[in-house]
């Protein structure tokens, strides 16, 4: 069946929900690049005091979070903690990324350069 033999009501109806969907989706974007601004200032400041880029604890307290929100939402849990796992990812690849720019991410000491042990 082609769309142009769909019913006219039933394509307006299909059309009202793809425009719905489709809003959805660029609010989905923007909202990723609001928590990659912020993640991005997270990255900085662990560089900046020689933390390291993961946080495996935060991790896991976020996604026992992420679960219960997703179960209260009718969204199933392990899809979203396959999500937040993926972003989890991309965050520490730029947690790492940031490190390595700074010079912070070598074992270096502050400005140094000299990759002398910081005792951490």
């Amino acid at each position: 069946m082609s769309t142009s033999e769909i019913d006219p009501s039933v394509q307006a109806e299909l059309n009202r929900l793809r425009e719905s969907i489709d809003n959805i989706d660029a609010a989905v974007v923007h909202m990723l690049a609001e928590r990659f601004k912020a993640t991005q200032q997270v990255g900085r400041l662990k560089a900046d005091h020689r933390l390291p880029p993961a946080d495996p604890a935060r991790e896991t307290r976020q996604i026992a979070r992420l679960r219960q929100l997703a179960q209260s939402a009718n969204l199933d849990p392990a899809f979203a903690e396959k999500l937040l796992n993926f972003i989890i990812a991309e965050v520490i690849r730029h947690h790492e990324r940031i490190a390595d720019e700074t010079g912070n991410g070598d074992g270096s000491e502050p400005g140094t350069g000299t990759g002398a042990p910081t005792g951490a």
